[in-house]
């Protein structure tokens, strides 16, 4: 599996675990530039900013890890576009999902309130 192909899967895992969790996905891979949101969705009238990183191995630290303070202005940046795009006025939340996949087990950890702008 790919680099690409292992986050794509990742993201799709995401998905299926925010929705099972009762959460309406409202939009996927909104880009602004080069920049990306992974997820955007709806839960408990909040709009939820989430990034997903998934790993193979968790050896050199949790996925979660590699959302540094650069990349989550990058992903503010891009949730102010959104936002004012689409004219949204709700209470708006940054979570990140990390994923650790390969063959011997299928770890997600959801982290709600990861960052704040």
């Amino acid at each position: 599996m790919t680099t690409k192909e292992l986050g794509d899967y990742g993201e799709k895992l995401a998905q299926e675990f925010l929705v099972e969790k009762g959460y309406k996905i409202a939009q996927t891979n909104f880009r602004l530039s080069k920049s990306e949101i992974d997820i955007l969705c709806v839960s408990e009238k909040k709009l939820i900013i989430v990034e997903v990183k998934t790993r193979k191995t968790a050896e050199i630290g949790e996925p979660w890890r590699a959302v540094t303070r650069a990349k989550q202005k990058q992903i503010i940046k891009v949730a102010n576009h959104y936002i004012f795009e689409n004219d949204i006025n709700l209470e708006t939340r940054f979570d990140i999902i990390s994923i650790v996949h390969n063959s011997f087990r299928t770890d997600i950890e959801h982290i709600e309130d990861a960052f704040t702008p």
